[in-house]
C-alpha cells in the first residue's frame, strides 16, 4: 500500500496477512482518540483498500490498552471556530459511512476501552470481537456533551431503550453485557483476541468475494427501506446472485456432494468452519 500517513506520526498502522488487512489506530498515549489526522488517515486507507480486489476482510483495532476513546477533546477545545468543529464532525461521519459502504466486511477487534465515538466505531463496524476486559460507553453526557453522532450508530444495533439508556446515563457496559445487548458478536480472553478475530476474518475471506461484497451492500440498503421495498431489493439481488458463475458452481457442488472449486482453491481455514 502507498498511503501517506505522515511518516513522523504514524497515527494509523497497516498490516497485511494475505487477503486480510489490519488497521491499527496508533495513538496509545491518547487512548487512540480520533484526531483529524487519524480520521484522515483512516479515510485514506479505507479508500485505497476499497479498490483492492485482493483484500477480502478488514480488521480495525487499537494500539495499547484502549480501542478508541472517542474524539480528541484537547483538539476540540483548541478549535474555536464553529465551521471547523462542523468540518471535523462531518469528517468523522464520512469515515463511519465509509465503513458501512466499504465493499469488504470490517471487523472491530476491541482490545480495550471504547467510548463515545470509539463506541460509535464499534457499532458501525459490520462485526465486533471483544476482549473480556473491554468496556463500552457513550459517556459524553458526563461532560454535558450528548453523544449525538455515536447515537446514530448505537441506535441501529441496540434496542431503542438500551440505546437511550447508554446515551442518557453514560454508564459503562462490560463485554458480557455488550454481547447480550447486541453491540458485539463475540467475547474472548484478551490473550485469544487476535486469534479469534483472525479466525472469523478467515471464515469470511474463504467465501466468494462477490457474494460477500454485494450482500453487504444489499443488507444496509434494505435496512433503510420499508418492508415492500426491502423484499423488492432482495428479490432482484437473488436473481443477479443466482446468475453468477461461482454461485452456479456452489449449487452444482452441493448437489454433487463435493467441495466447490472456489473453496478447494483456497487455503484451509483454522478455527471456525
Amino acid at each position: 500500500m502507498n498511503v501517506d500517513f505522515k511518516q513522523e506520526e504514524r497515527v494509523l498502522l497497516v498490516e497485511r496477512d494475505e487477503d486480510i488487512v489490519t488497521l491499527t489506530l496508533n495513538r496509545p498515549a491518547q487512548y487512540n482518540a480520533l484526531s483529524r489526522a487519524l480520521l484522515e488517515a483512516l479515510r485514506a486507507a479505507l479508500t485505497e483498500l476499497a479498490g483492492d480486489p485482493n483484500v477480502r476482510v478488514i480488521i480495525l483495532t487499537g494500539s495499547g490498552k484502549a480501542f478508541c476513546a472517542g474524539h480528541d477533546l484537547k483538539e476540540l477545545q483548541a478549535i474555536r471556530d464553529r465551521a471547523e468543529h462542523k468540518a471535523l464532525f462531518e469528517l468523522c461521519s464520512e469515515v463511519m459511512l465509509q465503513i458501512t459502504r466499504q465493499p469488504q466486511p470490517v471487523i472491530a477487534q476491541v482490545n480495550g476501552l471504547a467510548t463515545a465515538a470509539g463506541c460509535q466505531l464499534v457499532a458501525t463496524c459490520d462485526l465486533a470481537v471483544a476482549a473480556e476486559d473491554a468496556r463500552f460507553a457513550t459517556s459524553g453526557i458526563a461532560l454535558g456533551f450528548f453523544c449525538g453522532t455515536p447515537g446514530v450508530a448505537v441506535s441501529r444495533v441496540l434496542a431503542r431503550k438500551h440505546a437511550l439508556e447508554m446515551l442518557f446515563t453514560g454508564r459503562f457496559l462490560g463485554a458480557g453485557e455488550a454481547l447480550a445487548k447486541g453491540l458485539i458478536n463475540l467475547v474472548t480472553p484478551a490473550e485469544s483476541l487476535r486469534e479469534e478475530t483472525l479466525n472469523l476474518a478467515r471464515v469470511i475471506a474463504a467465501k466468494p468475494a462477490f457474494a460477500i461484497q454485494q450482500g453487504k451492500q444489499l443488507f444496509y440498503r434494505q435496512l433503510e427501506a420499508n418492508l415492500e421495498e426491502a423484499y423488492a431489493l432482495a428479490s432482484e439481488f437473488m436473481v443477479c446472485n443466482l446468475a453468477e458463475p461461482e454461485t452456479q458452481e456452489g449449487i452444482d457442488a452441493f448437489i454433487q456432494k463435493r467441495p466447490p472449486a472456489w473453496q478447494a482453491a483456497r487455503r484451509p481455514t483454522p478455527g471456525l468452519a
